[in-house]
């Protein structure tokens, strides 16, 4: 039956979409402002729902959640009238005359399916340029965020068309059943094995995917920086929401001699976050469900706990918890741990790092710290990731005119601002020719002559920036 649902959801988006509702410019900006308003009034059911999904509070699931969805709607309503317009491009001489211009329009009907560590930023911000840019959108949101997929499914129909954007809840099955549809465009957030299996599914019509995944991302702790403060922004952006953060630092790189330093300072840091007993702190998450939680906790089986450790099967709680001395082949170094374990791993020095950074797959993130320009410059200049960060973490999320994505094994194509409508869009190359000056033609009909290629040689490699001699050169050749 679900499945049957999920067919006619998808023909019914197609059949809205086709109906041309989505295009003007005026609807989607009635979407957009009708989605901000489902942030203001329903606050709470919103914030209830994540509670129970990941014990997030309602100042954080505010300031890592809706906040940043309704300054993205206001900067796209904002602007939407200039994303969308023509956009002119340099002539050359053979079209000196012509209308020349990039049109940005709609690719169709769009499946979106969300992540369920910050369920509603990663769903709902691709939905918001996939409104803007004039598609429509079936949005699946994760079922592994029980709740919140719930109230997704009931408040959207409510505040947007649910013809044009239909949410479609369930778990694989469902999702299989939708990759066998044919959509114009497949963006997805999760996890790289996923992200493999969306793509192929892809293939099979063309259809182009935007694929936000993760991996793991480095911290290089420089030894000539203020420490104190580099831990403080570690440890926040390592254990905001209990680590499941797609951009979270997953190991930290140092020199020897700085490794006892840097645990005192995260575990001060730590204790001012979320006080000596992180599992009763309104401001501590929980790990999702106890699959992930006995996947986190079966990484430290070779490890040396420096801090924390403690943990809570039935409550799903795993303190956040330093590892020291780790070792390249240990269980927490092999794949991305999407928990609150950081693990510490010796270096000689950033020559050593930068090695150690590039033998694995390029992360969606990476994070060094230090006050020497030349090292920050040679850390990004020597590595590859989807976002390079200095001496902070996480906080190139928020900028909406920075492309957020991954490179290699942590994804392709990117979003936020622009170029989410963008990413969304078929940025469509137009030429309006008029039907006179036919002289200016003459140069590429045949018969071909050494005189037409030498004039064809000019035009081509010549640019218009000429001026009165380009000009003079179009006149030259309607005498041809």
């Amino acid at each position: 039956m679900g499945n049957t649902k999920t067919t006619i959801e998808v023909a019914r988006a197609r059949k809205a979409f086709n109906t041309g509702r989505s295009k003007p410019l005026e609807y989607r900006i009635i979407q957009l402002k009708n989605l901000k308003r489902m942030f203001y009034e329903k606050q709470k059911m919103i914030s209830d729902a994540i509670k129970k999904d990941l014990n997030k509070s309602v100042e954080v699931t505010q300031l890592h959640e809706t906040l940043g969805i309704e300054s993205e709607i206001d900067l796209t309503i904002r602007k939407l009238k200039d994303w969308a317009a023509p956009r002119p491009v340099e002539k050359n001489l053979l079209t000196m005359s012509d209308t020349v211009y990039v049109h940005p329009e709609p690719l169709g009907v769009v499946l979106i399916i969300g992540a369920w560590n910050y369920p509603w930023a990663v769903t709902v911000g691709p939905l918001i340029g996939a409104i803007a840019a004039g598609n429509a959108a079936v949005v699946k949101p994760s079922e592994v965020c029980v709740h919140t997929a719930k109230v997704m499914e009931d408040l959207l129909p409510i505040y947007i068309d649910k013809e044009l954007y239909p949410v479609v809840t369930g778990g694989v099955p469902e999702t299989q059943e939708l990759l066998r549809q044919r959509f114009d465009h497949i963006f997805y957030t999760g996890n790289s094995m996923v992200g493999k299996l969306i793509m192929e599914a892809a293939a099979k019509n063309l259809t182009p995917v935007t694929l936000e995944l993760g991996g793991k991302s480095p911290c290089y702790i420089d030894k000539n920086c203020d420490i104190t403060i580099a831990c403080r922004r570690t440890a926040w952006g390592k254990y905001t929401n209990c680590g499941q953060t797609c951009i979270a630092p997953d190991y930290i790189l140092c020199e020897p001699s700085m490794q006892d330093r840097i645990i005192e300072e995260i575990k001060k840091a730590l204790k001012e976050f979320y006080t000596d007993n992180p599992k009763t702190c309104a401001d501590y998450g929980r790990i999702i469900n106890q699959r992930h939680f006995k996947r986190i906790i079966n990484m430290l089986d070779d490890c040396t706990i420096a801090a924390g450790g403690e943990n809570d099967e039935a409550n799903c709680y795993i303190a956040p918890t330093l590892l020291r001395d780790v070792k390249p082949e240990a269980k927490v170094m092999q794949e991305e741990i999407f928990g609150p374990l950081l693990p510490i791993i010796t270096v000689s020095g950033v020559d050593e790092a930068i090695e150690f950074i590039n033998k694995g797959e390029k992360p969606l993130a990476l994070y060094v710290f230090s006050s020497d320009n030349k090292v920050i410059d040679r850390i990004r200049d020597e590595t590859s990731s989807g976002g390079f960060v200095a001496n902070d973490c996480l906080v190139h999320y928020s900028i909406s005119s920075l492309p957020f994505g991954g490179v290699g094994n942590s994804g392709m194509g990117c979003y936020h601002g622009k170029y989410s409508f963008d990413q969304l869009s078929h940025l469509r190359g137009c030429l309006i020719k008029k039907l006179n000056m036919e002289g200016v033609n003459n140069v590429r009909y045949p018969p071909h002559t050494p005189k037409k290629l030498s004039w064809a040689r000019f035009i081509l490699l010549k640019s218009s920036s000429l001026g009165w001699i380009g000009r003079m050169a179009i006149s030259l050749l309607k005498l041809l």
